[in-house]
């Protein structure tokens, strides 16, 4: 049986007669991107390259695999070092540090040094030969280290501070930001009808030439049986994590590429996949990590304090056990 999620609100306005239906698709972040939008007559911009720049430019910005990115250099930078930060910047690493600060630690954009010892940064990756999981010693002095930090935020100022050794990691919030920053540019050129997508990750607004909303399938666990669920993205946006999807075996366990930055260690508790949608694609991308990172019980406590519609997915000895929020609940039709 399928079940399908509808926002509470809709737009009801039509796109503007004589709109054409427009694919766009291009490469970023390691992966594809695509976006489909009613273009008005009138609007003369080439909206594949005005997506494609927006896009180089936020990786410009924040790609911890291009070392001469703005996020590269600081991770480099000697210790004292004050960091002006452009727009995009601010605002990615202005979000991330309310979440850390919400969830407890759960969340933490500066736990790149952690990222990197389990292999899952841009060098001695997990999945190349000579790699091995960190024996505990190395994870504690990781920790210790990274508690002792102090990288300094001047909200006002728009700069940061480099205290020596802190490193940035935005992996699980700048995909998400970067298929806003596709809506923005759309919008931005007159288009109000469109989805966007980069790596799963998608954001809709108004509906399709045949009047029908963008309708999406919500990622199920590959190998296991999911309730098969479909969301109008009609101002949403949705983003999942998986342990599914980076891991590696060790001692008869599977290693996640979700980490548990106050413990250091690969989460290890019965989430197989959180979604959520929400109308940002950044929060709904930093929470489905957030809420994955607490497990099931606080995650949910987070999810419903936030209002979010949120869906779990558990592993349990049966197979999978579905988890909702009030607000995702509240959608089902």
């Amino acid at each position: 049986m399928r079940q399908v999620l509808v926002p509470l609100a809709i737009d009801p306005a039509a796109p503007p007669p004589g709109s054409v239906l427009v694919d766009a698709a291009g490469a970023t972040m390691g992966t594809s991107w695509s976006a489909h939008f009613l273009q008005p007559p009138g609007v003369r911009s080439i909206l594949q390259q005005q997506m494609q720049l927006e896009l180089d430019n936020i990786v410009r910005e924040m790609s911890h695999w291009e070392p001469d990115s703005v996020l590269g250099r600081y991770n480099r930078a000697p210790a004292g070092s004050w960091h002006p930060l452009p727009p995009r910047f601010l605002e990615v690493l202005d979000y991330a540090l309310e979440v850390a600060a919400s969830s407890g630690g759960a969340y933490d954009p500066f736990a790149g040094a952690l990222v990197n010892l389990w292999g899952f940064g841009p060098e001695r990756r997990y999945n190349q030969p000579g790699f091995y999981a960190p024996a505990p010693e190395r994870v504690q002095a990781t920790l210790a280290a990274r508690a002792a930090l102090d990288p300094l935020f001047d909200r006002e100022g728009r700069r940061l501070l480099q205290p020596g050794g802190a490193l940035l990691d935005f992996s699980s919030v700048a995909k998400g930001y970067a298929v806003d920053r596709l809506a923005w540019c759309l919008e931005r050129h007159g288009v109000r009808h469109y989805l966007v997508e980069i790596g799963g990750e998608l954001r809709g607004a108004g509906m399709k030439p045949d009047g029908q909303p963008w309708w999406v399938t919500l990622e199920g666990v590959p190998g296991l049986d999911s309730p098969a669920t479909v969301a109008a993205l009609h101002g949403l946006a949705i983003a999942t994590s998986g342990d599914y999807r980076r891991y590696f075996e060790h001692g008869g366990a599977r290693i996640s590429h979700t980490l548990d930055p106050r413990t250091g260690y690969p989460i290890g508790n019965d989430i197989a996949s959180c979604t959520v949608l929400h109308p940002h694609c950044m929060a709904a991308d930093a929470l489905s990590t957030t809420i994955t990172v607490l497990g099931s019980e606080a995650g949910l406590a987070l999810a419903e304090e936030r209002q979010l519609a949120a869906r779990l997915l558990l592993r349990t000895a049966g197979g999978l056990a579905e988890h909702t929020t009030t607000a995702y609940q509240a959608m089902l039709q």
